[in-house]
């Protein structure tokens, strides 16, 4: 399990003879569109991701609300955007003061009570806090297996691959270390099968943004998306996702609009779970991994990963049109031949906006605004439509006071020898005894 970046458990204990689903919930680090066998990359090694979306339901378009860590992680797991609860701007450090707002409702804490026993094994990245105030103990999860910090997020660079996997790939480090996490993905449904809970066991395999480009070989791969992490580009925000449930959840592919906003909203349907009383911007997805109907969601809001209310949503999607509004390149999406992902290119503002028929264009390169003496009704109305929505979701939208804005405090920073000095320096442990 510690090849993964985050596993998710929650087994359904004591509860009704009609019981509702195990759930495991994998969330990859750095993952690309265009990295797994199944979604089309011709040299990845990853067999049993594959066999998962082959006998699963494959997503080919699944969003996060924004292209960063922290931000994603706190979007799947309370169902709201992160400018809601102040996990903004940029990550939470090992030092930061802020993390997850304790009276945020989590995942783990709807279920849990449900009368599922919750765990989650891997990098957390929501903040640690004075005595461990913000990790997953707090914040409803019965059982953390977590280190200060890993090697493990797989495919987050730098890969460090087990000795098994190394040079096994065909694509280097990064290649290796999708290997090492899907063999660990085999690993975990191997285990269910000898268990006997295949058809009691709800597994969902997504990841958290698009691949770190500055990275080149070594940062995965969007396939024919535009951009990477830390944009509001394609590639940035659309991730590959599975959910497979024998029995109950049928074999395909959807093109159905999704987020991981949705996720608690859809696994509290599927458990029989309350939701919290709080505003979501997740939706129940459960009628369309069941097969009784279409998704609910009509529309998706990106953010870029330093947002504020000025500028509100960079993009917006509803059906098959995305409008940009603002775009600005990144660090992280450097070295990409398309000058539009790196980090020189600057905050630019779109009146019109950048318009896009993502169902005929997914690589966003033809602007539908742009050089054409006149534009057809359906695309005038689009690009309206569009431009109602983010002024209405702006207007509507309060962000809540930054948690990564409160700033840093090195005594916060776990430390194997917490009384040693120069601090937090010498916390290197070669020495340390469990």
């Amino acid at each position: 399990m510690e090849t993964l970046w985050a596993l998710c458990l929650a087994w359904a204990t004591g509860l009704a003879a009609t019981n509702p689903p195990n759930i495991v919930l994998i969330f990859a680090d750095d993952l690309g569109y265009g990295d797994l066998g199944s979604y089309g990359h011709p040299s990845s090694t990853t067999p049993n991701l594959d066999q998962l979306a082959a006998g699963g339901l494959r997503f080919t378009d699944f969003y996060v609300p924004v292209s960063l860590c922290t931000p994603s992680r706190a979007a799947l797991l309370t169902g709201r955007l992160p400018v809601r609860m102040g996990m903004y701007p940029g990550v939470l450090g090992p030092k930061s003061k802020g993390g997850l707002p304790l009276e945020e409702v989590t995942l783990a804490e709807v279920l849990a009570a449900r009368g599922y026993l919750t765990g989650i094994a891997g990098k957390w990245h929501l903040g640690v806090g004075p005595r461990g105030a913000f990790l997953p103990p707090h914040q409803g999860f019965h059982r953390f297996l977590g280190i200060p910090y890993s090697h493990n997020q797989h495919t987050h660079y730098p890969q460090f691959s087990g000795q098994s996997f190394v040079g096994c790939s065909g694509r280097g480090p990064f290649g290796d270390s999708l290997m090492e996490l899907d063999a660990a993905v085999g690993s975990l449904m191997m285990a269910v099968r000898d268990l006997g809970l295949l058809e009691e066991t709800l597994v969902i395999f997504t990841a958290d943004n698009g691949p770190e480009t500055m990275r080149m070989s070594r940062g995965g791969c969007s396939g024919l998306l535009r951009c990477g992490k830390g944009t509001t580009f394609e590639g940035g925000i659309r991730e590959p996702a599975v959910a497979f449930w024998p029995g109950h959840i049928t074999p395909g592919v959807t093109h159905e609009l999704a987020s991981s906003l949705d996720l608690l909203p859809t696994l509290a349907a599927l458990s029989g779970a309350l939701l919290p009383n709080v505003t979501l911007d997740g939706v129940d997805l459960s009628p369309v991994l069941l097969g009784s109907g279409k998704s609910p969601r009509e529309s998706l809001f990106f953010y870029p990963t330093f947002p504020d209310e000025i500028h509100g949503v960079f993009a917006v999607r509803s059906g098959k049109y995305k409008a940009h509004f603002f775009t600005q390149g990144s660090t992280l999406s450097d070295t990409t031949p398309d000058p539009a992902c790196h980090a020189d290119n600057p905050l630019t503002a779109h009146e019109p906006p950048l318009l896009y028929d993502l169902s005929e264009d997914p690589g966003e390169n033809y602007n539908l605004l742009e050089g054409k003496a006149e534009v057809t009704p359906e695309v005038l109305g689009a690009m309206k439509h569009l431009q109602l929505l983010k002024a209405q979701f702006d207007a509507a939208m309060t962000f809540g006071p930054s948690q990564v804005a409160q700033g840093d405090d090195p005594a916060l920073q776990i430390c194997c020898k917490p009384s040693c000095t120069p601090y937090p320096a010498c916390c290197h442990c070669p020495d340390f005894q469990p």
